[in-house]
């Protein structure tokens, strides 16, 4: 038996992906869950600095992660929800995945390290302020990723 050559991720569509498979996708930057707001002419959408409170911003890891969508009505399950890939980060391998594009060399999945994310300055860990600490979301907008590669 001969071992398939390509990455899972390079050879299966996201709705063939396995429940490890799929989970293993993320690479762990937290950026999905920072709170957005989007113009309502436009369609535009802004990213905050300001995460869900159930993010642990040091880990970049939910909390309550199996109980998040009725902790968080508004949390999405993406695994359901293929067409909200648009709102979700350029960087994100759900959404390179589905516009055909390949992995970054700092993905954990490339690297085999989980905290290159991290040591590559994508992650949200030295940005993000729980959305708790808080008042005006707007206040909290970022122009672009700049605070990023």
């Amino acid at each position: 038996m001969t071992l398939p050559s390509e990455p899972f991720w390079e050879r299966k569509t996201l709705a063939e992906l396995s429940e490890a498979e799929w989970e293993s996708l993320c690479d762990g930057c937290g950026r999905c869950c920072l709170n957005k707001l989007e113009d309502e002419d436009t369609g535009e959408i802004f990213f905050t600095q300001a995460a869900c409170h159930l993010l642990d911003i040091q880990r970049c890891r939910c909390t309550q992660y199996a109980r998040r969508q009725s902790l968080v009505p508004t949390c999405l399950s993406l695994r359901d929800d293929f067409h909200q890939f648009h709102w979700l980060p350029s960087t994100c391998a759900y959404r390179l995945c589905s516009e055909g594009k390949p992995l970054p060399g700092w993905h954990p999945l490339v690297s085999g390290q989980s905290e290159s994310v991290h040591e590559a300055g994508i992650s949200v860990r030295h940005i993000a302020i729980s959305e708790t600490e808080i008042d005006d979301l707007e206040d909290y907008v970022m122009s672009s990723f700049s605070h990023f590669p």
